[in-house]
């Protein structure tokens, strides 16, 4: 496997893709993963790894081969091609010694992981699998990315060359299969792979969390959990707390814009800005608030669908969608049945929401239940991972090797 993101990464696609390779390990393969340093979500070095250059470990029986790259605090296109060109370089100049090679699975976004992913595919004459978790072309065009109308172009071209090289590819959503197409992937080597949810039910007491958080019993508690980026566009909770100070905001998480959602938040004593919780406590934490929130800018559309989603249906708690109704992550929100949307960038529509939901217990019930309903008839471990192996299996020729 090739993916920059991996353990001990805790939010993102490190997940998915730790837990992929670990369950090839745990089958009994070989597994190997050329991988970057933890950096994410906070876009900055993990402190364990300043001193690392390149390494090889040994993780839950996967060996994780680390090559060190730029880490843009700051995010604009020109940063980012300075983040994927490091990747590059150093997986050309010092890629894995893995022995034998059967298939390569490529963690996208990356395009530099997608394009190491292809030539590590074609020295070893084996399958090359990307599985697309987020578009970059489409990103760089509407993620307000500084620099991003003449960088959607140039990575939408390396994006076409990266999948066009692949045996099969996989999306994690439908809204992703056009954009694919029209790179030149025909839609017969096309194949949908959603992710799933990652954290177990809580058996925490709610109270008890909400009590340990500082969260009164009668206050409404709106959670924001993940990255703190540019497409999340989180101004518009920042305002929501400024507009209703009755209702407490919690942005919990990392990302290149909490500096500045911090000082837009200062004066605001209902909106907390909080570190990632520990995993242990993650899935506790999210269940103790009365709405989860997924915002985005109105501008994202086809480029991702938020991991965050698998996360929030399984803690049971109705979600508040503030993001483009025609987009992926709308589609998913109503799939699921467990949360409502709301224009994006109005915090006022986005506080409507939440008021209707503070009146009405029942149906916030109601949607918070649908969650965990959704989870385990679509989204469990087992059953996202049997499709990888699956796509796997098929672009082996079904060999099962």
């Amino acid at each position: 496997m090739v993916s920059t993101n991996y353990a001990p990464e805790h939010t993102g696609i490190g997940p998915y893709a730790t837990g992929i390779a670990e369950h090839w390990a745990a089958r009994g393969h070989d597994t190997h993963v050329l991988a970057g340093l933890p950096h994410y979500p906070s876009w900055r070095l993990d402190p364990g790894y300043r001193r690392v250059w390149r390494a090889t470990e040994r993780r839950r029986g996967v060996t994780v081969h680390r090559r060190r790259h730029s880490v843009p605090a700051r995010q604009s296109a020109l940063r980012r091609g300075v983040f994927e060109g490091s990747i590059l370089l150093h997986g050309l100049v010092a890629p894995p010694r893995t022995g034998r090679v059967d298939a390569v699975l490529a963690q996208l976004p990356s395009l530099a992981g997608g394009v190491l992913g292809a030539r590590l595919a074609a020295r070893h004459r084996a399958p090359y699998v990307p599985v697309v978790q987020d578009l970059m072309g489409a990103a760089a065009a509407q993620s307000g990315i500084q620099g991003g109308g003449r960088a959607a172009e140039l990575a939408e071209r390396a994006e076409s060359w990266v999948l066009r090289q692949a045996t099969l590819v996989g999306v994690i959503h439908e809204t992703f299969v056009e954009r694919v197409r029209a790179m030149g992937v025909d839609s017969g080597r096309i194949r949908l792979v959603p992710n799933w949810s990652h954290i177990e039910p809580t058996s925490a007491d709610r109270a008890r969390t909400r009590e340990r958080l500082g969260w009164r019993p009668d206050q409404t508690v709106v959670l924001h959990s993940g990255n703190m980026g540019l497409k999340q566009g989180l101004d518009v909770l920042v305002e929501a707390a400024r507009r209703d100070p009755g209702t407490r905001i919690v942005l919990m998480g990392d990302g290149s814009q909490r500096a500045d959602l911090a000082r837009g938040a200062q004066g605001l004593p209902n909106l907390d800005i909080l570190p990632p919780a520990a995993d242990a406590d993650f899935p506790a934490v999210l269940a103790a608030a009365d709405v989860l929130a997924v915002t985005q800018r109105a501008s994202v559309l086809d480029m991702s669908v938020p991991s965050k989603l698998t996360s929030y249906f399984a803690a049971g708690r109705p979600v508040v969608a503030s993001v483009a109704a025609e987009g992926g992550t709308a589609r998913e929100v109503l799939r699921s049945g467990a949360g409502v949307l709301v224009e994006p960038e109005n915090p006022d529509h986005f506080l409507s929401a939440v008021r209707r939901l503070a009146e009405d217990p029942l149906m916030a019930a109601e949607l918070g239940a649908a969650g965990p309903r959704h989870v385990a008839a679509h989204l469990s471990s087992e059953a996202g991972l049997a499709r990888i192996d699956a796509l796997i299996d098929e672009a082996l020729g079904g060999t099962g090797r």
